[in-house]
């Protein structure tokens, strides 16, 4: 017994004729015949009461009939689901993604995904930035958005976007352009800042931009979290430096005063990694092949 007497079998079901159930199938009336025999056979069971006039089932071909009927169409769920994994559109992808593109790039990725892949399933995660790395290698994640260049070797990074840092301040504060940022003045600010890592490139802006206007900063707060960093600002405990990006956030009570220093986004992959999901959603955020 196989799938496809199984199939043979349940057409001839529905049908009740043999000449027009082998035209269906596309095979001989003999042919057919022939593999519904061999099914009884295998079976030990009638399945079905033939004479010259008709064709009809019987009380065991009847439960056959709804048994496998129902089996037969999970059968086929599972192998096209199967199928839509095999080709990338189905399954579930983890992506890891800083804060900051929250409210910018992130919206606009997911529409991407979910529009061409309706069928995929998305976790989107925030994870510390040194765990990063970790978590991508120990299969965690899939897909890391980073504003660094990993260094890795079992992990990819390719560049995808750029992003300006802006001065974030109160809504009341005097700072209104990047003209009103003169040294002395920014000398007698208090900076919250992202907590340092002598690591990360992002970090080694921050600092350039610093050494080109000349200050060493009052920095007395650092944050992991950059959504924390605003509402201290908001409180009025001090200004801070973070992506441009923050202010899709619509975060009423701050000020976002873009600076002329730019950050740069990578998208993070295992080396090794073939799952078609991660191929095809690669494609279509860089626009490429990988």
């Amino acid at each position: 017994m196989d799938l496809q007497q199984i199939k043979y079998f349940l057409a001839l079901a529905d049908e009740l004729h043999f000449w027009n159930t082998a035209g269906k199938m596309n095979i001989t009336q003999s042919a057919l015949s022939r593999q519904i025999q061999a099914l009884e056979s295998d079976l030990g069971v009638q399945l079905f009461n033939r004479t010259k006039r008709s064709v009809k089932l019987t009380p065991a071909g009847a439960f056959l009939k709804e048994k496998w009927g129902r089996e037969l169409s999970e059968i086929n769920y599972i192998h096209q689901f199967a199928k839509q994994i095999h080709l990338g559109e189905q399954g579930t992808i983890r992506i890891a993604h800083p804060d900051s593109i929250s409210g910018s790039l992130m919206p606009d990725i997911v529409a991407r995904i979910t529009s061409t892949f309706p069928k995929l399933q998305l976790e989107l995660v925030q994870v510390l930035y040194e765990s990063q790395k970790e978590f991508l290698s120990n299969y965690k994640l899939d897909l890391v958005i980073t504003r660094d260049e990993n260094q890795m070797k079992e992990i990819r990074s390719e560049k995808y976007a750029i992003d300006n840092l802006a001065l974030v301040v109160p809504e009341n504060h005097p700072f209104q352009t990047f003209e009103d940022l003169s040294k002395d003045k920014l000398i007698d600010q208090k900076f919250i800042l992202p907590v340092k890592d002598e690591s990360s490139s992002y970090n080694h802006i921050i600092q350039q931009m610093f050494e080109t206007l000349d200050i060493i900063p009052n920095v007395y707060l650092h944050s992991e979290f950059g959504s924390t960093i605003i509402a201290l600002v908001k409180k009025g405990l001090g200004i801070a430096v973070l992506p441009d990006s923050y202010r899709y956030h619509e975060m009423p009570g701050v000020r976002f005063i873009p600076l002329p220093f730019q950050t740069e986004l990578y998208l993070n992959w295992r080396s090794d990694d073939n799952n078609p999901v991660l191929v095809n959603i690669l494609r279509l955020i860089l626009g490429k092949a990988i």
